[in-house]
């Protein structure tokens, strides 16, 4: 299905369905839960639990809408696919698969929806899973561990897998290791589900960086790196035909003069191209910035603040109209209206209450 169909969809519904990925606690989180987003007003439907999962952090849906695909961040490290009710939204436990590694935080789908690639951060390690026909997964094809450190000393004594982020193609696989401050590239063999090692093989970091998250421009052309310890974002021109990346520009995620201590979380472009945002913890913002039409730089036009506790992740409606913030210390997941003209974030009265969340998937 192309993007535009799906911008076109997403523009003619009144209403679009929404999975929020959680850690389990006692009193708290009890898996993988969804509500219906309202695209016309704003509004979030009251959370129902979809299934029961241990610490499903982050999900990601199936291109077919038919399934959704969920992280166990624990040790030994496992992701369990489920069939999307069509009727109730709930989740039915298809399996699970091992991902060769300890504490999987993050994961991504290939575009034809025949391959799954987990980040391993407690191991250091990348895994890439056939998904069958049904839904199911296969063994892992392909387990790679990452070896080295950095300067932090308290984080980066070792590998620490923190996301993994196809090129809009999916032909490259970019790999952020916070623990050894360096994104690895790998192609991705679409008939195997196979990663080899790319030409370029590697992207350095400034040491102490912390590489975490990745997004790339609706075309392509440029690619956004969020660093969760020196509270930056790296704009990177992409090249679609080799997957190098060459840096063109590092802008902080924090206002001048800020003196406590924060770190970062996600980074995600609008829909339009025209703006990027990005998640501080311990300031507790959602940075804002324009995007130039031509070369991709940023320049940083405000934060918002308003209702934001620890946004480990956030997400943006297909339609670009809102930005859902999940509050992993408030429990809460908290709707912005976005201003169409400036970007900026605008509160709505809009709050729902899910204990840790952590990631946010609409359906389309």
């Amino acid at each position: 299905m192309t993007s535009s169909l799906l911008s076109l969809q997403a523009l003619t519904a009144q209403s679009i369905d929404v999975y929020f990925g959680t850690y389990t606690k006692p009193n708290s989180a009890e898996g993988i839960y969804h509500a219906t987003f309202y695209l016309k007003t704003g509004r979030l439907s009251a959370p129902d639990l979809s299934c029961v999962t241990p610490s499903p952090t982050f999900i990601e849906i199936h291109p077919n809408s038919k399934f959704l695909y969920a992280v166990s961040e624990r040790d030994p490290g496992a992701v369990s696919s489920f069939k999307i009710e069509s009727e109730s939204k709930k989740l039915k436990l298809i399996n699970k698969a091992a991902t060769g590694g300890k504490g999987p935080c993050h994961l991504c789908i290939s575009r034809d929806g025949r391959t799954l690639l987990v980040a391993n951060y407690g191991g250091g390690s990348v895994a890439s899973i056939p998904i069958n026909n049904d839904g199911s997964l296969s063994e892992a094809v392909s387990v790679i561990q990452h070896t080295g450190s950095s300067v932090n000393h308290q984080r980066q004594q070792e590998p620490h897998v923190h996301s993994v982020n196809l090129s809009p193609d999916s032909r490259f696989a970019y790999v952020a290791d916070l623990g050894i401050d360096k994104i690895m590239i790998y192609t991705l063999e679409a008939q195997f589900s196979r990663m080899l090692s790319g030409e370029p093989a590697e992207i350095k970091i400034k040491p102490g960086a912390g590489p975490r998250h990745l997004s790339f421009d609706p075309a392509g052309k440029f690619a956004y790196l969020i660093n969760e310890l020196d509270n930056t974002i790296i704009v990177f021109a992409h090249e679609a035909k080799s997957g190098n990346l060459a840096e063109i520009q590092t802008i902080p995620t924090l206002p001048k003069g800020y003196s406590g201590t924060s770190i970062c979380a996600e980074v995600r472009v609008h829909p339009n191209g025209k703006f990027l945002y990005g998640s501080n913890r311990g300031h507790d913002s959602i940075a804002i910035y324009n995007i130039h039409p031509k070369n991709g730089t940023l320049t940083l036009i405000g934060f918002q603040n308003t209702g934001i506790k620890t946004p480990r992740n956030f997400n943006i409606d297909p339609t670009g109209q809102f930005c859902l913030v999940a509050n992993q210390d408030a429990n809460t997941v908290i709707v912005f209206r976005i201003n169409q003209e400036t970007g900026m974030l605008e509160p709505t009265t809009e709050v729902i209450k899910i204990g840790t969340p952590v990631c946010v998937r609409f359906m389309l």
